[in-house]
């Protein structure tokens, strides 16, 4: 399994922004043959999709809740994916976690969470009304 570490959480106030990174301690060049995933829990809610890259960086996908307000992106030279977040309001609190794909080379951007094998310890997310 590969090990993650995600950063860029933290308190900001609705209609602000932040840019969540996740990148692997355990680089190897297979990492950048796997898709990328955002989920996110927020207290007392089941974890949910929030985002996610294919391999190759041309095919994302995105919840409804945050289309048009975050961004996925991945920096495969640096084994790290990004999520930018604009706009976030109050519901957007939460632990938001990334994870990597189970199957190499997938076409598409999977948005399960059984099609994700690895997870990081998540970052915190508050949004402030």
């Amino acid at each position: 399994q590969v090990q993650l570490v995600e950063s860029g959480g933290g308190l900001v106030q609705a209609g602000g922004s932040l840019r969540l990174s996740c990148s692997s301690v355990t680089s190897t060049l297979t990492f950048r043959k796997f898709a990328k995933g955002w989920f996110r829990q927020a207290p007392g809610k089941e974890r949910e999709f929030v985002a996610s890259i294919s391999w190759s960086g041309t095919s994302t996908d995105y919840a409804d809740s945050v289309k048009g307000r975050f961004s996925i992106s991945r920096d495969n030279a640096k084994d790290t994916v990004y999520l930018q977040m604009y706009s976030l309001k109050p519901e957007d609190t939460a632990v938001y976690y990334c994870a990597v794909d189970n199957e190499p080379l997938r076409s598409g951007s999977p948005r399960l969470e059984t099609d994700f094998g690895s997870w990081g310890q998540g970052t915190q997310v508050t949004v402030s009304s």
